[in-house]
C-alpha cells in the first residue's frame, strides 16, 4: 500500500483531504450517514436519505494510508445511486474521469433477467468535490451536467448526473451573512473553512 508523507505543515485532519473526507462521511453512525445524506440532498437539489454504503475500497483507518481512490459509493432508500469524491488537487483529465465512473456506476446495475428491462436502472448521481484548483473557466462554484444537444437544447432526459463543487470559487460566497447563505453554499464554505479558518466558530449546524 502507498503511504502519503506529510511535511510539518499539513494538517492531517483536513477534511479536503479525500482518506479524511471519507472517514468522516462514512463512518458506521447515525451522525455520519446523517452528514452525508445532508450533503448529497444539498448538491442534488432534492432530499435524499443515504441507507447503505456500498462495498469499494477497505474504510480508511490510518489518514496517512492512501488507496487508489478514496469515494463514498452509496444507494439511497429509493435505490438510486451515488458516488462522492473529495479531490484535493484534481487532474486536468478529471471532466473524462468523471464520466467515466459515472458511466461504470449506471451501467453496474443487474438488470437481468425476463422481469427487468432497461427503465429499471435507478438515477446515479457523480458527485466532485474539487478543492484547490480552479477547473471549469466561469466563476460559478457548482455545476450539473446532463447529456443533451447543445445545437437545439434538447435533453437526452437520460438518469445520470454529474455534479462538482469548486472549493477555489468561494471568494464572494464567504463575505455573505451565514443567514443568507443557500444550503450548498453553506456546506461549501464549511468544507473549504472547516479547519483552516476562525470564520466557522459560530457554525453550529449545516441543514
Amino acid at each position: 500500500m502507498e503511504k502519503i508523507f506529510l511535511s510539518d505543515d499539513d494538517d492531517p485532519i483536513d477534511i479536503r483531504r479525500d482518506n479524511v473526507f471519507k472517514a468522516v462521511f462514512t463512518r458506521n453512525t447515525p451522525e455520519s450517514t446523517g452528514a452525508l445524506s445532508k450533503l448529497v440532498s444539498a448538491l442534488i437539489g432534492r432530499e435524499i436519505s443515504i441507507v447503505s454504503i456500498l462495498t469499494n475500497e477497505p474504510p480508511i483507518e490510518n489518514v496517512r494510508d492512501r488507496q487508489i481512490r478514496f469515494d463514498i459509493n452509496c444507494r439511497a432508500e429509493n435505490g438510486e445511486l451515488v458516488d462522492v469524491e473529495m479531490c484535493l488537487n484534481p487532474d486536468f483529465f478529471e471532466p473524462v474521469r468523471l464520466e467515466f465512473y459515472t458511466a461504470k456506476l449506471f451501467g453496474g446495475q443487474d438488470i437481468r433477467g425476463t422481469d427487468k428491462g432497461y427503465n429499471d436502472l435507478k438515477q446515479t448521481y457523480q458527485i466532485a468535490i474539487l478543492a484547490n484548483t480552479k477547473f471549469f473557466s466561469d466563476e460559478a462554484y457548482h455545476h450539473s451536467f446532463f447529456y443533451y444537444d447543445p445545437v437545439h437544447g434538447i435533453s437526452l432526459g437520460g438518469r445520470t448526473q454529474i455534479i462538482t463543487l469548486e472549493l477555489s470559487k468561494l471568494d464572494a460566497i464567504v463575505e455573505k451573512p451565514l443567514q443568507e447563505m443557500t444550503v450548498p453554499e453553506r456546506w461549501a464554505v464549511f468544507l473549504e473553512y472547516l479547519t483552516r479558518s476562525p470564520l466557522l466558530a459560530d457554525i453550529k449546524s449545516i441543514p
